[in-house]
């Protein structure tokens, strides 16, 4: 090789080893830099991450809060739910182990396939719920064969138990798994066996019976495994709620009425709910552990309908009990007069139209307080013609009728009372004889008992009292409970006085339609009004044959209705009953107001609601 030769080569060399020194040297520069990063000015946040991959932050249930009654009975609180878990990866054969414990326990098919299901969603590690609400000798026997079912274990979790079952159920309500549109609202509620409330209290408080979810945090490798639990918080336990309503005023009063009737006893000072019942009802246990689709299809499928809460939900026409509200919108338009006499022959001539009265022979001559008390059909269809039905409506509205009664219960209804601008909106005319028929209480009035109650408070107080349930949360009363806390209906006393001294005499004086409902001497005067409702036109023909309704099948006979206050010189208590094709007021509903009213002041007259303990006052864990 010539020297030219080895010089070029040389040089050739030389600059392959720059270049790839160069090279070398960009690269480990490069990974300095990245190193200075990773290191230094993002170390921090891939600490984080490594650390976020090494702990699971799980939240724990908190206990749900109790509701109260008003003398501090616990009504629905939290009962230990023994459950069984299974783990996949610890049982050699996920099948024999079933059928080991189907032995024990017998286990459906359903149930067979609704674990194998969810063992296959799940990693192998992760527990699925094989059973629930184990009774102690299931568990014991589990317990006792545990070396023969390998992946099974027995853990306590809890369960909403109603203690007064069907008797408050209406009220309190259940509680039910979330619905997945619930999820999204609150992390709580992704948790296995979280209930949330479905109705009555249950579902109104749901939040502050909820609670606040405690954290718990666990290492775990690299698959989700737990290794060993790091730190844990409790959560904040739901808050217990408590309710105006007497739990066992509220079990005395079902023990008298039948299905089809409601019942509404209000405290007329502040509007507390002091019972609240219908009948039939159900037992809302079933729904914490689960209810079979066969028991839904005979809730539902029933005519009598136990899931309807027919004291807030139940659409009545009020009947004759609305004449007070008639007599008192004539009273404030000065279209009667408190003395004015109308005649009643037994029947009202409007037109070539005639509206007839109860009675058949007539009343005679009748002012305002004679009409309430001998319930003189006449005598409001007059009155009704003078008024109008705007200024009816108008009362009614005062009154509590027809409007949202803003009570602390889900799914209570307003009620409907009908104007002529409502009427003229259906594309139909208003006439004179809607208002005639109106001035009794029927046509297209609809009323629940619970608006029913608060009409009759509002008459006994002259204040505009608001039904409502809730007594306290956590120990703190809530606003309403003073009879102060509600302002006055700036109706002139003269007129009210007048309409209680007619509802006096349907129940003190002899010729009053409800003297049957009198109360016992020494618990003071009871005033009320009875009230029928018709739910079939009766016709002319079946006047003339000498109609009976005794006589119809039951479903065409009229509701029965009364509504009452006590006591009469100092109004404490409201009630209204509604018997459904109970015939007569007078017959079915007085007498059984008066029964309830007696229990009502023997057990609460010097009985002022107990004060429930705060959360930051109770010792030591809740189940």
């Amino acid at each position: 090789m010539s020297r030219r030769d080895e010089e070029l080569r040389r040089s050739v060399f030389t600059r392959r080893a720059l270049l790839l020194g160069a090279g070398q040297l960009g690269l480990f520069g490069f990974l300095g830099y990245r190193l200075q990063k990773l290191q230094l000015q993002e170390g921090e946040r891939y600490a984080t991450l490594a650390e976020e991959n090494r702990v699971s932050t799980r939240l724990l249930e908190p206990p749900r809060g109790r509701i109260l009654d008003r003398a501090g009975r616990v009504v629905s609180a939290n009962d230990l739910n023994w459950r069984v878990l299974l783990t996949a990866e610890q049982a050699e054969d996920v099948g024999a182990t079933l059928d080991t414990f189907s032995h024990l326990v017998p286990l459906t098919e359903a149930e067979r396939a609704r674990i194998a299901r969810e063992i296959r969603r799940r990693r192998r590690f992760v527990p699925v719920v094989v059973r629930e609400f184990l009774s102690w000798e299931e568990m014991a026997r589990i317990e006792v064969n545990a070396p023969d079912l390998p992946g099974i274990s027995v853990d306590v979790g809890t369960t909403r138990a109603y203690a007064y079952a069907e008797h408050l159920a209406h009220v309190v309500g259940y509680v039910a798994p979330p619905a997945e549109a619930d999820m999204n609202e609150d992390p709580l509620l992704s948790l296995p066996g979280i209930r949330v409330g479905r109705a009555g209290v249950e579902r109104f408080h749901d939040r502050v019976l909820r609670g606040r979810a405690g954290t718990v945090e666990m290492e775990v490798n690299a698959v989700g495994r737990v290794i060993r639990e790091l730190d844990r918080r409790e959560g904040l336990p739901g808050q217990d709620v408590q309710i105006s309503v007497d739990a066992e005023l509220q079990k005395a009063v079902r023990g008298r009425i039948g299905d089809g009737t409601s019942v509404v006893v209000l405290d007329a000072q502040n509007g507390e709910v002091l019972a609240l019942a219908s009948q039939p009802s159900f037992d809302p246990n079933l729904f914490s552990s689960g209810i079979s689709a066969a028991q839904w299809r005979e809730w539902t499928r029933s005519r009598v309908t136990p899931l309807i809460n027919k004291a807030t939900t139940g659409l009545y026409a009020p009947g004759s009990t609305f004449k007070m509200v008639v007599g008192l919108a004539a009273l404030d338009a000065k279209t009667m007069t408190p003395t004015e006499r109308i005649p009643c022959p037994g029947h009202y001539d409007l037109g070539d139209t005639r509206f007839h009265c109860w009675r058949r022979t007539g009343h005679g001559s009748l002012d305002l307080r004679g009409a309430l008390k001998h319930s003189c059909d006449c005598y409001f269809y007059e009155a009704a013609r003078r008024t109008g039905i705007d200024r009816i409506a108008a009362m009614a509205r005062r009154l509590g009728l027809g409007v949202d009664p803003e009570i602390d219960l889900p799914g209570a209804k307003p009620g409907f009372v009908p104007t002529r601008e409502w009427r003229i909106r259906q594309g139909k005319p208003w006439n004179l004889g809607d208002t005639v028929v109106h001035g009794i209480g029927q046509g297209f009035y609809q009323m629940t008992p619970l608006s029913l109650a608060t009409m009759t408070a509002r008459l006994a107080t002259g204040r505009a009292v608001q039904p409502h349930l809730t007594h306290s949360v956590d120990g703190r009363p809530v606003r309403g409970n003073r009879a102060e806390d509600w302002p006055s209906l700036d109706i002139p006393h003269r007129d009210l006085t007048l309409i209680r001294e007619g509802m006096w005499a349907v129940v003190n004086e002899g010729s009053g339609t409800a003297r049957a409902a009198a109360l016992p001497g020494h618990l003071g005067i009871m005033a009320g009004k009875t009230g029928s409702v018709q739910v079939r036109r009766v016709t002319r023909e079946q006047r003339e044959r000498g109609y009976r309704a005794e006589a119809m099948p039951r479903e065409w006979r009229p509701h029965a209705l009364f509504v009452a206050f006590a006591p009469y010189d100092s109004p404490r208590y409201a009630i209204s009953v509604v018997v459904e094709h109970g015939l007569s007021g007078a017959g079915a509903a007085a007498p059984l107001a008066r029964d309830i009213m007696v229990d009502v002041m023997h057990r609460l007259r010097d009985a002022p609601p107990a004060p429930p303990a705060r959360l930051a006052d109770r010792q030591g864990p809740r189940p």
